[in-house]
């Protein structure tokens, strides 16, 4: 007669993945340590800045960390430079990146070392359990993770950055590549300064260049323009 294997003979169970996550909002931290929990995941640690993270990242050695892109003091950068200095500091750990909006350049910054091991998702698509469990698992694995929308706003940059522009803020960066101030650009274009200002503040938005506190937009516009 022959037997049924035995409950021992199975393969044992793959640990669960274990996690860190810096999220400022409390609601949304305690609703992702649900998410997690639901997932089959552990948390192991949650804080509400990236700096607490940073400060006993060595001692708990996750398998994935989850960072809100903007936290305090600035509420700019604070996740993607914190991914940026875990990437240096423990190659091994996956980054799983979240943003309310799209900011492509976030994702760029992370993506130009040509790693795998990392995400950079919307939070509204962390409301799925099944996209949450795909997006850690695959990250865990090694893999790339973006958001569709991010994707699709990194192509389009590929294609042309400054397809975005109305032909008036062409105009404008064209004006500023020359090195003209708002001024002698509104004297140029026998317009006034306001409009220059908001022309300038839309060719900012539309190349995806946010204040950082760092980097000089006016140059990296021009940068943009001079790269078409």
């Amino acid at each position: 007669m022959t037997q049924s294997a035995s409950v021992t003979d199975a393969a044992p169970a793959a640990a669960p993945l274990r996690l860190v996550l810096a999220e400022d909002s409390l609601l949304l931290r305690e609703g992702l340590i649900r998410l997690f929990d639901e997932a089959g995941f552990v948390t192991v640690a949650s804080y509400g800045d990236a700096d607490a993270l940073l400060a006993e990242i060595d001692a708990l050695r996750p398998d994935i960390a989850v960072l809100d892109v903007r936290m305090p003091p600035t509420f700019r950068d604070e996740g993607v430079r914190a991914a940026l200095e875990l990437r240096r500091r423990l190659p091994s750990v996956g980054i799983l990146l979240l943003s309310q909006y799209v900011e492509g350049t976030y994702a760029h910054e992370l993506l130009a070392a040509g790693e795998g091991g990392m995400g950079y998702l919307l939070k509204d698509r962390v409301a799925s359990l099944d996209d949450l469990t795909d997006a850690l698992t695959r990250i865990s694995a090694g893999g790339t993770v973006l958001d569709p929308q991010v994707v699709r706003e990194l192509l389009g940059r590929r294609t042309d950055p400054l397809a975005a522009l109305t032909p008036r803020e062409r105009d404008v960066l064209a004006l500023m590549a020359e090195g003209r101030t708002n001024v002698g650009i509104a004297s140029a274009l026998v317009i006034g300064v306001g409009a220059v200002e908001k022309n300038v503040t839309s060719i900012f938005q539309k190349l995806q260049l946010d204040d950082s506190g760092s980097d000089h937009r006016r140059v990296l516009a021009v940068l943009a323009f001079l790269r078409r």
